[in-house]
């Protein structure tokens, strides 16, 4: 390959104008201040400080964040009454158990997101959950002792339930103690099996009380329900409860958690926006407060599976 001398000479010595013949060595490519050259990225120097300064303008708008939950306008979505939507509910429940599968209840509140929740414990009309085993804490040959089997209690004793807690035995769901027997219990050191799993009796949850057969008759019919992202969840009824069973436990339910709300503060803004009925298996249903539509079927064909 012929040298850049080379071929400089022969250019000088080509018939091309003396206007346009290159003098002397050839001039190096000269870098002007305003001129545009590729980056790494594919972008030009320019393009790429216009980006930056999108990026930088994009971060001074950022939008705040939202302060309450979204709430989506109810005259848009369709609703059902209670017959309609358990009507419906059944159709995708087929071939369930009545026992198994449950109606739940959703309540959608309009409520901050940091404030105070909603949670306590109510006992249904027509309780839900029937098999729910309690072992009660007190003196064996005691009245309490016999009250407390007379309301529904599985479990009943002192020395025979902490043997069989620390065998690793524990079958029972909920957990009771005398006040008499609370130091007792203290001394058996059953904190640590018990703590874990949300058992270990404590005066803050109501679980050491005097009356041992009230709270046991309180606790089998009993429902725990606690606010959750602006939505308070509970099991409402079982796939074979009647429309007016699930009338009266809807009603126990929303009156339960709206005396729940007004205890709050004056100045958490907290109310009931939408009710939703659902299943274990089945889709939600919105509920406009009506209990039966102009097309609904006969209460009497929803009373049966």
């Amino acid at each position: 390959m012929a040298s850049a001398k080379t071929y400089i000479s022969s250019l000088r010595n080509s018939p091309i104008p003396l206007a346009f013949r290159p003098q002397g060595r050839l001039p190096l490519p000269i870098f002007l201040p305003n001129q545009q050259y590729r980056c790494a990225g594919g972008q030009t120097s320019a393009n790429a400080a216009k980006y930056k300064r999108k990026d930088q303008g994009s971060q001074q708008k950022k939008k705040k964040a939202r302060t309450t939950f979204i709430q989506y306008d109810l005259r848009d979505a369709e609703q059902f009454s209670l017959c309609d939507a358990m009507r419906y509910i059944r159709a995708f429940e087929v071939g369930r158990a009545p026992t198994s599968s449950k109606y739940e209840l959703h309540l959608k509140l309009r409520t901050p997101k940091n404030g105070a929740v909603v949670r306590n414990r109510l006992r249904l009309p027509h309780p839900v959950k029937t098999d729910l085993r309690i072992c009660v804490i007190c003196p064996p040959d005691s009245k309490s002792a016999a009250a407390a089997k007379a309301a529904g209690a599985t479990i009943v004793g002192e020395d025979t339930v902490f043997d069989a807690v620390k065998d690793g035995r524990i079958e029972f769901d909920r957990c009771i103690c005398h006040v008499d027997s609370l130091q007792k219990l203290q001394k058996a050191g059953l904190g640590r099996v018990l703590g874990p799993r949300g058992l270990m009796p404590s005066a803050k949850l109501g679980t050491v009380v005097k009356d041992v057969g009230a709270t046991v008759k309180d606790m089998v019919g009993g429902s725990e329900y606690r606010e959750r992202l602006g939505v308070v969840r509970m099991a409402i009824g079982q796939l074979g409860f009647t429309p007016e069973e699930m009338q009266r436990n809807i009603r126990a339910f929303v009156d339960g958690v709206k005396r729940d709300i007004a205890q709050l503060s004056d100045r958490i803004a907290k109310d009931i926006h939408e009710v939703v009925l659902s299943s274990t298996n089945g889709p939600g249903f919105s509920l406009n407060g009506e209990f039966r539509g102009p097309e609904s079927v006969p209460t009497k064909e929803l009373s049966t599976l």
